[in-house]
């Protein structure tokens, strides 16, 4: 059975205040997690829930943790996040970055000391919800292959942004610089559905379908091989280079290591204020322009149309609102798994 939108946020919540998280800080992070769910990005939404609730338990993550800006200029800030929840200490940073954009007109924060910070288009859609053309980009532990390495060099760091569309859904882009995310070979794992051959590179540097070999002796393939291996350096110096973060291998795996081991994720964001650069009016009729273009390209058989980065994502969401989620297996386990964590009953699907 589908569980709607509201019961899954209120199962999240539950579960965070009930082992001491503030509610304000479990609403925001239940929010997102929800929200990603319905969006059908399953990665990265509830089934982080138990593994996030075992670190918090366990010291790593701190329940009461409370981001605060280290340092700042009248563009630009540095918050620590305090080994808070990611998407707590990510919703702070987006925040910051739009209040000093608003001011100056572009801003750019940096958030280290983080826990896993999950889709980081969530962060993006919420600014441009508020009109601002929004960048953000994240660190992990290293996992994806430079072209030509044996081994991982850098995390499969996450690249985001956010476009405001006058009286529609943001365009949005949220992807991993890797070939694919982690979460994804671990659900297909899960699953027993085969790896497809553009994945995953062995150690000794070739491309291997045995998912069996993740994480410990193969690592993922960079998007786009050289492309997406730039994208993802740019990522790490912008999210954790830059502010001063854990970087690299100094980043810790909120799955893996020990509970009581904080991860210091970091992400990196770039703010601009609509308005202050372009007329907001001129702005959204250049935007339907480009879309309507998009929209009109001649398509290939049994295409409808091209898609804007998103537009899919907002339509599942729709549905979701309307008639709930049909949530994976493998995400129903972990939310019970989470319930049990948490002493709360499991959410009834």
């Amino acid at each position: 059975m589908p569980i709607s939108v509201d019961a899954l946020r209120a199962f999240c919540v539950r579960a965070l205040t009930q082992i001491g998280m503030p509610i304000a800080d479990a609403e925001t992070t239940a929010e997102a997690l929800v929200t990603t769910d319905s969006m059908g990005v399953f990665t990265h939404g509830t089934k982080l829930l138990s593994g996030y609730i075992n670190r918090l338990k366990g010291g790593g993550y701190r329940v009461t943790g409370t981001p605060r800006i280290e340092r700042e200029g009248p563009g630009w800030a540095v918050i620590d996040g305090d080994s808070t929840l990611g998407q707590v200490g990510g919703m702070f940073a987006t925040r910051t970055a739009i209040e000093k954009a608003r001011n100056v007109g572009v801003a750019y924060v940096g958030l280290r000391n983080s826990g896993h910070i999950g889709a980081a288009g969530y962060f993006a859609a919420e600014a441009a919800r508020a009109g601002f053309i929004c960048h953000v980009v994240g660190n992990d532990i290293p996992s994806v292959a430079g072209p030509g390495s044996r081994g991982p060099v850098l995390g499969s760091n996450p690249y985001a942004y956010g476009i405001p569309v006058l009286g529609g859904d943001p365009i949005l882009l949220d992807m991993a610089t890797a070939a694919v995310a982690g979460g994804k070979v671990y659900a297909a794992i899960q699953r027993g559905e085969a790896i497809p051959p553009t994945w995953l590179i062995d150690d000794q540097g070739q491309p291997t379908t045995d998912g069996s070999l993740y994480p410990k002796r193969v690592s993922l393939a960079p998007m786009a091989g050289y492309k997406g291996y730039g994208l993802g350096l740019w990522a790490e110096i912008l999210s954790a280079v830059l502010p001063g973060g854990a970087m690299t291998w100094q980043v810790g795996t909120w799955m893996f290591d020990e509970p009581s081991v904080p991860s210091r994720h970091n992400a990196g964001i770039v703010m601009i204020d609509v308005a202050a650069v372009a007329s907001p009016k001129e702005f959204a009729a250049r935007i339907k322009h480009i879309s309507d273009e998009i929209h009109a390209a001649p398509t290939a058989e049994g295409i409808e149309r091209v898609l804007l980065p998103g537009e899919r994502e907002w339509a599942l969401r729709r549905k979701a609102l309307a008639s709930g989620i049909q949530l994976p297996e493998d995400v129903q386990e972990k939310l019970k798994l989470a319930a049990t964590l948490s002493g709360i009953e499991s959410p009834v699907f």
